[in-house]
C-alpha cells in the first residue's frame, strides 16, 4: 500500500507539472518591422535620366524602401512631394533651358530656394548657387588656385589661364601680355551641358590664336604623360580612375606644328587607362592623403557633395599636380556613387548638413545603397 501510495503521489505531481506547463502561454511574435519609405524627387535632363535610372537600380532601390519620383516640370515644385531628397541637374544658363516653362537659371534657383524654405527637412543635392559656380570656367578653378595646397605629399595648383570674351583678333596680343607659354588649351567659357561645351582645342602658334571662337578660357598646356586622373567625390568618399588624355607635346613638335587642333571631350571619349601598360611613373595614382585633403577643402569651399575633379601630374615629376576641370554630378554616374570603406563615413560627414533624425540617417543609407550598387558596374 505504501508503495502504491508513493507511486500515486508521484503521478499526481507529474500531472500537476503538466497542468502548470499547459497554463503557460507564449506572447505572439512581434510584427515585422515596417520599412520606412524614402522618396527621392529628381529633376534631371532626359540624358541623365537614361544613364541614372537603370531598371536594375530602381528594382534594388525599391527593395530598400527607396523610391525615385520624377518632378513634374510643368507644375509648381512647392505643390509636389513630399520628398526626402531632391536630386537635380538641369542646365539653365542664359538661353539654355529644359523646363516646359522655359525657366532661366536664376528662376530655377529661386524655385528650389522657395521649396527648401517651405520644406527645410528636405535635403537638396546640391545647392543651385554652388552648382552655378562650376558652370563658368573663369570661376571654376578659382578656389583651387586660392587654396594653393602644398604638403609633404605634393603640391596642387592650376595651369595659368586667360579669359577671352570677345574679338578673336586681340587674342595673340592678350596672350603675349599675359606671358602665357604655347601650346595653349582653349575651352569654352560656359559649361552648359552640351557636347560642344566640353570640346577643347590645342593652339600651337601665336598666329593661329585668332582662329579661336570666344568666349573661351586659354590654359597653358602641361605635359602629363597622356594620362589624367578623375577623382569622384561623394561626401568624404573618393574614387580615382585613370583616363587617357592628350599626348605630350615635345619642343620639336611645337616648332614643327602650326594651327589649331580640335578635340572632342577627351576624358570621356577615351578608354580607361586603368589596365593599360603604362610607365609606372605615369600610372602611379596621386597620394591618397593629398587627394583626401584636396577633396575636403573643395567640399567646404564649393559647398558641394557630388562632383569630380580632373587632375594631371606634370610629366617628369612625382608630386606636382594640376586641377584642370571640375564637374558637378558627372555624366558617368556609375563612377560617381562609389563604395564606402565604412558605411558610417557619409553619416559622419553629412551630419552638419542634415538633421540628426531617423530620416537623415535614412538619407545617408540611401547614399550608401546607391554607392554599393554602382560599384558593381565599374
Amino acid at each position: 500500500m505504501r508503495l502504491n501510495g508513493e507511486i500515486s503521489y508521484l503521478r499526481n505531481e507529474e500531472e500537476n507539472e503538466n497542468d502548470s506547463v499547459a497554463l503557460i502561454s507564449l506572447p505572439p511574435p512581434p510584427p515585422p518591422p515596417t520599412l520606412q519609405k524614402l522618396v527621392v524627387g529628381y529633376a534631371l535632363t532626359s540624358k541623365k535620366v537614361k544613364s541614372f535610372l537603370q531598371p536594375k537600380l530602381e528594382g534594388l532601390a525599391k527593395n530598400k524602401g527607396i523610391v525615385f519620383v520624377a518632378i513634374d516640370q510643368s507644375q509648381p515644385l512647392v505643390d509636389q512631394g513630399p520628398f526626402d531628397i531632391v536630386l537635380h541637374k538641369v542646365h539653365k544658363l542664359f538661353s539654355f533651358t529644359f523646363f516646359v516653362s522655359q525657366l532661366t537659371g536664376k528662376e530655377w534657383q529661386q524655385i528650389l530656394q522657395d521649396y527648401w524654405e517651405k520644406h527645410p527637412e528636405v535635403t537638396v543635392l546640391d545647392p543651385p548657387a554652388a552648382i552655378q559656380h562650376l558652370y563658368n570656367r573663369q570661376s571654376m578653378l578659382q578656389d583651387v588656385a586660392n587654396l594653393n595646397l602644398s604638403d609633404c605629399y605634393g603640391k596642387v595648383g592650376t595651369p595659368r589661364q586667360l579669359v577671352i570674351t570677345k574679338d578673336p583678333s586681340s587674342i595673340p596680343d592678350a596672350v603675349s601680355k599675359a606671358g602665357l607659354t604655347l601650346p595653349l588649351v582653349a575651352k569654352p567659357l560656359v559649361v552648359d551641358g552640351s557636347a560642344k561645351s566640353h570640346e577643347l582645342s590645342l593652339a600651337y602658334d601665336e598666329f593661329s590664336l585668332s582662329k579661336l571662337d570666344p568666349p573661351l578660357v586659354l590654359q597653358e598646356f602641361v605635359n602629363h604623360g597622356g594620362v589624367l586622373f578623375k577623382v569622384y567625390i561623394v561626401g568624404e568618399a573618393i574614387k580615382v580612375v585613370r583616363r587617357f588624355s592628350l599626348p605630350d607635346v615635345s619642343k620639336r613638335e611645337l616648332l614643327n606644328n602650326t594651327g589649331v587642333f580640335r578635340f572632342p571631350r577627351v576624358s570621356c571619349a577615351a578608354a580607361s587607362a586603368d589596365d593599360a601598360d603604362l610607365d609606372p611613373s605615369i600610372a602611379e595614382l596621386p597620394p591618397r592623403p593629398l587627394l583626401e585633403k584636396l577633396a575636403r577643402e573643395l567640399r567646404l569651399r564649393l559647398g558641394l557633395r557630388l562632383f569630380n575633379i580632373d587632375i594631371i601630374r606634370e610629366h617628369g615629376t612625382r608630386d606636382r599636380f594640376y586641377v584642370i576641370d571640375i564637374n558637378y554630378f558627372p555624366g558617368k554616374w556609375s563612377l560617381l556613387f562609389i563604395q564606402y570603406s565604412h558605411p558610417f563615413k557619409l553619416m559622419k560627414c553629412s551630419l552638419d548638413l542634415l538633421s540628426h533624425s531617423l530620416l537623415s540617417i535614412m538619407c545617408q543609407v540611401c547614399f550608401i545603397f546607391l554607392s554599393r550598387f554602382f560599384l558593381s558596374n565599374l
